[in-house]
């Protein structure tokens, strides 16, 4: 599938990767990168997968306010996305990531939540970048 480009990250990471440092272009982020203690580092810096959930959490989160707009569906302004992204070892001997985004809606009826969080989880571009990739559960909280 090819898209119109609008706009464009850039980040380098250089050192050992996990145990390295990131930076965009635009030096907005400037990071130094460690395994976090689970996995047997020192947890002194951020990790992958902290980057990844901030960044799934906030796009789920504009595309969960854009399909309740959509409906015509106030939503209160503490609506929230938390994005839990796990890292594992897979079957097949190497790693992988699964993530679990929960919404918090308050003031929704349970029905109207799941409804939203399925709409954007079709919308978001990082649900559809992750599908039938890896595993994404979603859960309302309303």
């Amino acid at each position: 599938m090819s898209i119109e480009v609008i706009y464009t990250a850039e980040s380098t990471a250089t050192g050992g990767g996990r145990d390295g440092h990131v930076k965009s272009s635009d030096d907005r982020l400037d990071l130094d990168t460690r395994p976090p203690k689970a996995a047997g580092g020192s947890g002194d810096g951020t990790n992958p997968e902290q980057l990844f959930s901030a960044g799934y959490a906030a796009c789920f989160l504009g595309a969960l306010r854009l399909v309740a707009k959509n409906d015509k569906i106030a939503i209160d302004d503490a609506t929230g996305i938390t994005a839990q992204v796990g890292l594992g070892k897979d079957p097949n001997g190497g790693f992988g990531i699964n993530a679990h985004l929960i919404g918090y809606l308050p003031g929704l009826e349970q029905s109207v939540a799941d409804e939203l969080m399925n709409k954007a989880h079709q919308f978001c571009p990082y649900s559809k970048a992750t599908r039938g990739n890896i595993d994404v559960t979603l859960e309302a909280k309303v």
